[in-house]
């Protein structure tokens, strides 16, 4: 006894043949792709896009070969078949949620910037968060959406470490974004935590809407090594925000080193220099990126990067200092400084090196005097060929 998807099947097979046998081979794929599409069945949807287009060029049905030993211009040919079967069947999967599957075959396409806009068209749940998250965030496709999913379905304990072991490869503008998140967050969760405790102790809401606000008459906040947040967390978050540059953020990171500058002792983990002590460094970078105290801060962070350039205890104060100035649009300034504290050095990237400064400058002449003293013979030349372009145009 036949079931009815046993006749289906045998449906399928015959008008398969009777494609062929009346229309050629080329119809009877294009039946069979229908019949793929129409049951998801993506995957042999791939293995048959790859099928037709032997059959087009060609080739053998069943290929023994593989792509590297075919020759010129077949290979090519075929690698651009393969390429476009990747495409069309990895966005079927992604449109089905099928995230991790769809990936598999989006991948070798490098086609970043539509994964991500399709990325953003689904409905996260609970059968594909953690797909998503996993192609978005440790696949870097979408970074920003990964780490929203993070804080919403684990929490921020798991994103300031998934941060911290994902981001700082990543270009500064996806740092600086998923940076941001953090920042929102937890300031949202400090201010809201705070206005909830000061109600409960006055017995009526607080009329102040910052962090700032609400702690700078209240000393009694932090009596008895009182905290309202989990510090390791707040020490975290305002060290990453030290990529930011959008306003309304980076004065949310200085109302964060509001709170964290009262704390108790025992809760004021130094960092790494120039930001030994944490919450005022960091505040007074945040303030000059915002155009206050500008000199103030330039004077500090210069001080420390030449104090520590000449104790021999690496770039990164050195660096700190060349961004600010880059950051502040200082550029012959910055290029002066990295010439002299950088020349050479193995650095974090968080500073422009010197060739993007010169870049930026447009100073090649300097360039090329910087490249000598160092004996950068690939500086030099490359000084020489930008020389020449501008000179040439």
């Amino acid at each position: 006894m036949t079931t009815d998807t046993d006749s289906s099947l045998v449906q399928t097979f015959d008008e398969l043949a009777d494609a062929a046998a009346s229309e050629g081979m080329a119809a009877a794929a294009d039946r069979l792709a229908q019949y793929f599409q129409s049951t998801e069945h993506y995957h042999e949807l791939f293995d048959l896009r790859l099928l037709q287009a032997r059959l087009d060029l060609g080739l053998p049905a069943i290929l023994t070969k593989g792509l590297d030993d075919l020759e010129d211009p077949l290979r090519t040919q075929m690698e651009d078949r393969y390429l476009e079967a990747c495409r069309e069947v990895g966005h079927l999967l992604l449109a089905d949620g099928r995230v991790r599957e769809a990936w598999m075959y989006l991948r070798p396409v490098g086609d970043r910037p539509a994964v991500a806009a399709a990325l953003e068209k689904l409905t996260a749940d609970e059968g594909n968060t953690e797909q998503i998250v996993e192609v978005a965030l440790y696949e870097g496709v979408h970074p920003r959406l990964g780490f929203e999913l993070v804080l919403k379905n684990f929490g921020l304990c798991n994103a300031i470490t998934t941060y911290d072991a994902q981001m700082h490869q990543r270009p500064r503008a996806e740092r600086a974004e998923v940076a941001a998140l953090l920042v929102r967050q937890i300031h949202g969760d400090l201010l809201r935590s705070l206005k909830e405790y000061v109600e409960k102790k006055q017995g009526k809401p607080p009329q102040e809407t910052t962090i700032a606000g609400l702690v700078a008459d209240r000393d009694w906040l932090f009596d008895d090594n009182e905290y309202h947040i989990d510090t390791s967390h707040l020490a975290a978050v305002v060290r990453f925000a030290l990529v930011i540059d959008e306003p309304d953020i980076l004065r949310l990171a200085v109302d964060l080193t509001e709170y964290g500058r009262r704390l108790s002792p025992m809760f004021q983990y130094p960092g790494q220099e120039p930001f030994a002590d944490t919450y005022p460094t960091h505040a007074m970078f945040f303030r000059a990126l915002l155009g206050e105290q500008v000199d103030e801060a330039l004077d500090y962070f210069r001080g420390r990067a030449d104090a520590l350039a000449d104790a021999d205890q690496g770039s990164w104060a050195a660096e700190v200092y060349v961004a600010l100035l880059s950051r502040l649009g200082r550029i012959d300034e910055a290029f002066e400084a990295a010439a002299r504290l950088l020349a050479g050095a193995r650095t974090s990237g968080f500073a422009p090196s010197v060739l993007e400064l010169a870049q930026r400058s447009g100073n090649y002449a300097r360039l090329l005097e910087i490249s000598r003293q160092r004996g950068d013979l690939l500086g030099f030349v490359m000084g020489l060929a930008e020389q020449r372009r501008i000179d040439q145009n």
